[in-house]
């Protein structure tokens, strides 16, 4: 899942990315409104978390031109004000889920999973192929009956895998929605991460390469 937090709290911003990443999640930071909208026109995101009192271009602001424009992309309000006035006016204006500061990282972390489903072609809450079962919400990933010990990146790249349900992905594309932006686009890191997630994964192989396309999961063998 690709996410972009919204938050003009450097510490804050900084803090709820932390937890974020480690949930396996893609996350940039914004710290204005200006920057959010710049990067939301080169970034397709799953979920923009966006705190309502920005400076600058305000979230509010924000938040109307995301949904003039045609895209899945699920709006997290944030807000120290919690009426139910203002939870009203901030789902009224586009924002598909409100949140009042302070809040428990748990229930951000639900919020955010169930937005990114939303924003998602339906996939089933926990996603087996063969003997290997991956259940998101836990991020755990188990092979006969055996736990992986993998680490948030292995995890994002098979949940990536198996969602897409045999359809190739590109090393381009895994960038993109696995990794963040402080990405190196050349870097050979995925690469390397498919072949830790091979090895950990055991056989008979569960990823295959598809020769100048990029990677799926293999079908099933009757």
């Amino acid at each position: 899942m690709r996410v972009l937090v919204v938050e003009d709290l450097v510490r804050l911003a900084n803090s709820v990315a932390r937890v974020l990443r480690r949930e396996g999640m893609a996350v940039d930071v914004a710290f204005d409104g200006a920057a959010a909208l710049d990067r939301t026109v080169e970034v397709d995101y799953d979920v923009v978390v966006l705190d309502r009192d920005l400076p600058g271009v305000p979230g509010d602001e924000v938040c109307r031109r995301l949904m003039r424009e045609p895209r899945r992309t699920r709006v997290l309000m944030l807000t120290a004000a919690s009426t139910v006035a203002e939870r009203v006016q901030g789902l009224t204006i586009g924002a598909d889920d409100y949140l009042p500061k302070p809040f428990a990282y748990p229930e951000l972390v639900a919020r955010i999973r169930a937005l990114g489903r939303r924003s998602q072609p339906a996939v089933p809450p926990v996603l087996v192929h063969g003997d290997l079962v991956l259940d998101p919400a836990q991020r755990v990933a188990v092979r006969a009956g055996t736990r992986l010990a993998l680490n948030p990146k292995e995890l994002a790249v098979l949940e990536y895998l198996l969602a897409a349900q045999g359809r190739v992905v590109s090393a381009e594309e895994l960038l993109e929605r696995v990794w963040d932006e402080a990405t190196d686009p050349f870097t050979t890191t995925v690469k390397a991460t498919m072949n830790r997630l091979r090895s950990k994964i055991g056989e008979p192989p569960v990823i295959e390469t598809v020769p100048r396309a990029g990677y799926r999961i293999r079908a099933e063998l009757s």
